[in-house]
This record gives structure tokens, C-alpha cells and sequence, in this order.
């Protein structure tokens, strides 16, 4: 398995929020590139699969950090539809909105006509996790991509976040947590 350490896309996507990410943005990027590298480990793909999955990785948590909160699905969902709609991929539109709503869900999320969904939650639950959950992935390879693409404070933030959140709405402090 190889690891892939500049994606065109996903530099050109994220680089038109760098400055809102502001200093988040080398963490948020390499979780994407950690996120990618599993994805595509998991499940061979090229083409409109390949993008799809770039698109989302890109956006999936970006609604993160307009309001610094953890309950961001939908603002984020609502950055990659512009961003689909700006490129002309409105027909994506469902199975992205999918991959990004369904990436916390705790368990499969089989949908036989977006397979791709359940390859993006797995890839995310491998990073998330620190490799804890692994999906079949030789964890060899899992560190040697966490080693490329380091953490940078990535998952303090979210704990950061999940404490504050925690603080305003004590009954349900993961907002972004599906079942």
C-alpha cells in the first residue's frame, strides 16, 4: 500500500480556506491526507470515486471552524453542496452529503447504492481512533501515515471543543455522533 503525500484537489480545495482554518489548518489538512491515504487503502478507486471521496475529505469538517463548534455536519455538508454546485456536480450531491452526515455514525453504514459511504466513515474512525479501529489495515501502514502526516494538535482540538460544547449542552455534547 502506497502512501499518497500531495493530492492536487485536496491542496486546491483546502488552500482556498487557509486563512479561515487559520492556525488549524496544516492539522485539519493532514487529518484529510490520513483520512484519504485509509480510504483509498480500503477501497481501490479512481475516477468520479476517487474525486468523491477528495471532495468530501475535504469539506467533512470544515463547518467546524466558522462558529468553533462541534455540532458542524450540516454547515459542512452545506460548504461541499456549493462547492458541487459551483463545479457542476450537483448528480454528487446525495452521496456526499452521505459520506459527511454519516462519517460519526458508530455503526456501518451500509447503503448499496453509495458504497463509498461506509469506505469515508471507516477512514475516519481509523484516524479518529489513532489506528485503534483499523478495518483490516496492516497497522504498519496506519503508523507510517500517521508518521507522514502528523497530528499537529488535530484531535486536542476536538477534545477542546467536545469540553466546551459538553459545557453548554451537557445532555447531548457530541452532536455530530450518529448510531
Amino acid at each position: 500500500m502506497k502512501i499518497e503525500k500531495r493530492i492536487a484537489l485536496l491542496e486546491q480545495i483546502l488552500g482556498e480556506w487557509r486563512e479561515h482554518v487559520g492556525q488549524q489548518y496544516d492539522a485539519y489538512r493532514n487529518h484529510v491526507y490520513r483520512m484519504l491515504n485509509f480510504c483509498f487503502a480500503l477501497h481501490e478507486c479512481a475516477g468520479d470515486d476517487r474525486e468523491k471521496l477528495i471532495v468530501a475529505g475535504c469539506f467533512h469538517d470544515l463547518g467546524i471552524w466558522p462558529d468553533d463548534t462541534v455540532d458542524y455536519l450540516q454547515p459542512s455538508i452545506e460548504l461541499a453542496k456549493k462547492y458541487l454546485r459551483k463545479n457542476r456536480k450537483q448528480a454528487w450531491v446525495p452521496e456526499i452529503e452521505l459520506m459527511i452526515d454519516l462519517h460519526h455514525k458508530f455503526r456501518a453504514a451500509e447503503n448499496e447504492d453509495f458504497p463509498l459511504v461506509e469506505v469515508f466513515r471507516q477512514a475516519d474512525w481509523i484516524d479518529v481512533s489513532l489506528g485503534v479501529h483499523s478495518f483490516g489495515l496492516p497497522r504498519g501502514y496506519i503508523r507510517s501515515v500517521q508518521r507522514t502526516f502528523p497530528n499537529l494538535g488535530f484531535h486536542k482540538n476536538l477534545v477542546r471543543l467536545t469540553i466546551a460544547e459538553l459545557s453548554k449542552n451537557p445532555l447531548n455534547p457530541l452532536p455530530m455522533m450518529k448510531w
